[in-house]
C-alpha cells in the first residue's frame, strides 16, 4: 500500500510548525518524512507520517487546509536540468504538483517523491509503469 503524502498550508509566522507537530505528537503520530517552506503570509509543510486517519483528525481537527495524495518516486540524473525535465513533462500532460520532498541519494542520482493530483497518470506520463 502507497502512503499517503499531506501538503498542509500553514500561516508563516513563528511556532506555526511546532504548533502542528506538537498536534500530531499530542495523537502519536510521528513525522516520517517532512519538507517545507514559506513566503509572504503562507507557509506549508509537507509530510508522511506514522498514522495517516490521526493525521487527518488533527487537520481536520485544526482547520489546516490540506491536499493529500499518494507519491510517485521518481530517481533521476543528479545533474542539472533533470528536475525541469520530470515536472515540465507532468506540466504538458496537464498535472499539477501538489508537493515534492527529496527522498534519497546516492553518488549520481536524487530519488524524489512527487505528490500530484492523478498518480496513476503521472506514473504513465514517466514512464514508471513497465
Amino acid at each position: 500500500m502507497t502512503t499517503s503524502e499531506f501538503v498542509v498550508q500553514l500561516r508563516n509566522r513563528p511556532g506555526a510548525l511546532a504548533e502542528f507537530a506538537r498536534a500530531l505528537a499530542a495523537r502519536g503520530v510521528d513525522i516520517v518524512n517532512i519538507g517545507g517552506g514559506g513566503l509572504g503570509d503562507v507557509g506549508y509543510a509537507i509530510v508522511t507520517t506514522s498514522d495517516e486517519a490521526k493525521t487527518r483528525e488533527v487537520l481536520r481537527a485544526s482547520g489546516h487546509l490540506f491536499a493529500e495524495g499518494h507519491p510517485v518516486i521518481v530517481e533521476i540524473e543528479d545533474r542539472p536540468g533533470e528536475l525541469a525535465s520530470v515536472t515540465e513533462r507532468l506540466a504538458d500532460a496537464g498535472m499539477n504538483i501538489e508537493g515534492i520532498v527529496l527522498v534519497g541519494r546516492s553518488p549520481a542520482t536524487v530519488e524524489v517523491a512527487i505528490t500530484v493530483d492523478d498518480a496513476a497518470h503521472a506514473r504513465r506520463v514517466l514512464g514508471l509503469d513497465t
